[in-house]
């Protein structure tokens, strides 16, 4: 049914029928309220959403208690949005609804600002990402700082709202370290080649195994980070490699390297949100033998769809053969999500 419905939207976005900015709003914020609720009020479940069950008990265990805003917490937003909600004896079906709300809306106006002409086609495609929905469910204090981030960078020429929303998304997840810092090295240095040759370097010596800086991160994280990047307990390091998260990451990489050369494609935007991708993604090549190695993995992943369709959506380089390499680009997209679930979860 998603196929069916990203080639239909595909297809009359290139035909300029849905290329409306009213219509492709409406139903797209239709879609994003809508998964809201759903989300927002799903049962609680332990066997289907593995952190939902925490949450619950964290919460049951703060009910009533009385409220005053702490600054020692490792995430100074969320923990403090949490405890507030728990202290006023709010039904935890709130909060829930709160956090989808924050992921699923703030993705949603990224799309609108980004591809204002092609939100409602945007917003599938981001929902397509393999890790979207579990990022929604699962880990949701991530989901939320991410969906933060990434409408922070539709506002990169709004330095004010776009710092505000940076530090925003950092108060929800002490994660978005990483590509907080990526984004003002790409500010202050613009360099689509010294960013790729940066991966590269960084490719390799994930490649040969090399994990200094994996064990160098450690001693700059908090206990749960150390946790998963300490290699000195764990047996199986060499599972870590991942060679189809790899191949995966690559796609994006690769695509904004042919079409700058082949069809001189130059935007001051797309090379801003490819070089905060990339650099953000060499970051996980360094740790790809952590335990959890996704959860790094999603510091860049939370991107993904953005950086993939820009180059097709907002340019017109060759009419020929632009639809269907854009379809390509959608279909191997979410066939991605559809292996990924065969293989995982089924």
């Amino acid at each position: 049914m998603t196929f069916m419905v990203m080639s239909h939207y595909t297809y009359l976005s290139f035909k300029g029928v849905y290329r409306n900015v009213n219509s492709g709003f409406s139903l797209s914020i239709i879609l994003a309220l809508s998964f809201t609720f759903l989300i927002g009020t799903r049962p609680i479940s332990g066997a289907y959403f593995s952190d939902m069950k925490n949450y619950f008990y964290d919460y049951e265990n703060l009910l009533g208690v009385s409220f005053h805003f702490a600054w020692d917490t490792t995430n100074l937003l969320f923990d403090n949005v949490f405890r507030c909600m728990a202290s006023l004896y709010l039904p935890i079906e709130f909060f829930f609804t709160l956090i989808a709300a924050i992921y699923y809306i703030c993705i949603h106006l990224a799309c609108k600002r980004l591809f204002p002409k092609d939100t409602i086609l945007s917003y599938l495609v981001y929902l397509g990402a393999f890790s979207s929905f579990s990022y929604g469910t699962n880990g949701i204090k991530a989901g939320a700082a991410a969906a933060i981030f990434l409408l922070a960078l539709s506002y990169r020429k709004n330095k004010i709202i776009f710092v505000l929303l940076l530090l925003i998304s950092l108060g929800f997840h002490h994660s978005m370290i990483v590509p907080l810092a990526a984004s003002v090295i790409v500010t202050i240095k613009k360099s689509k080649k010294l960013w790729l040759y940066v991966w590269v370097v960084c490719l390799v010596m994930a490649a040969l195994h090399i994990t200094f800086f994996q064990e160098l991160f450690v001693g700059f994280s908090d206990a749960q980070g150390a946790e998963y990047l300490d290699m000195s307990s764990k047996e199986n390091i060499v599972s870590g490699f991942r060679p189809d998260f790899i191949l995966y990451s690559f796609v994006p990489i690769y695509l904004g390297y042919y079409l700058s050369k082949k069809y001189h494609i130059k935007s001051d935007t797309y090379d801003f949100l490819w070089g905060v991708y990339i650099l953000t993604n060499a970051m996980w090549l360094l740790c790809t033998y952590a335990e959890y190695t996704n959860r790094i993995a999603y510091l860049s992943w939370l991107m993904y769809p953005i950086v993939l369709l820009y180059p097709f959506v907002n340019f017109h380089w060759n009419s020929n053969v632009q639809y269907r390499y854009f379809q390509y680009a959608v279909y191997g997209h979410l066939g991605f999500t559809l292996i990924m679930f065969i293989v995982y979860i089924v």
